[in-house]
């Protein structure tokens, strides 16, 4: 069994494009405006941010709350060692804001950094937790003639 590709012409090699441009232009291969993709789910107790940073080291990465804007920066340098033959992984910065909603405690943000993922554990606050309502009664409810 073969596997074929369609190919258009006029992009068939985007990144030989992009290479010439980028040793035109003076830009390299550095990217900028890079933003990294992360995921905030909510659950019961907490919100969880997780935001893919790969091949940036933790000590490169800093979390910064002022008021209500949670701020993650950071860089990933190039690898300086031996000959470039070619080099396409780019170096990089970078800086994500989010408003965190009302009702969290910030004293309390955990942060833990593993396989390339932020993981941020924002704890809501007791009082801003939603309250289960107990519901008494049989479930019939008396009608008045």
């Amino acid at each position: 069994m073969t596997l074929t590709m369609l190919r258009d012409p006029l992009f068939a090699d985007l990144r030989l494009a992009d290479d010439l441009f980028g040793r035109m232009f003076g830009n390299g291969n550095r990217v900028t405006g890079f933003t990294p993709a992360l995921d905030v789910r909510e659950l019961e107790d907490e919100y969880l941010v997780m935001v893919d940073l790969p091949g940036v080291k933790a000590e490169d990465v800093a979390v910064e709350l002022t008021d209500q804007v949670l701020t993650i920066s950071g860089s990933r340098a190039p690898v300086e060692t031996g000959e470039a033959l070619r080099i396409e992984r780019p170096s990089y910065s970078f800086v994500r804001r989010l408003t965190l909603p009302k009702g969290v405690d910030s004293d309390k943000i955990v942060a833990d950094y593993h396989d390339g993922v932020l993981e941020l554990r924002i704890p809501k606050r007791a009082e801003a937790k939603p309250k289960r309502i107990a519901i008494s009664g049989t479930g019939q409810k008396a009608i008045e003639k």
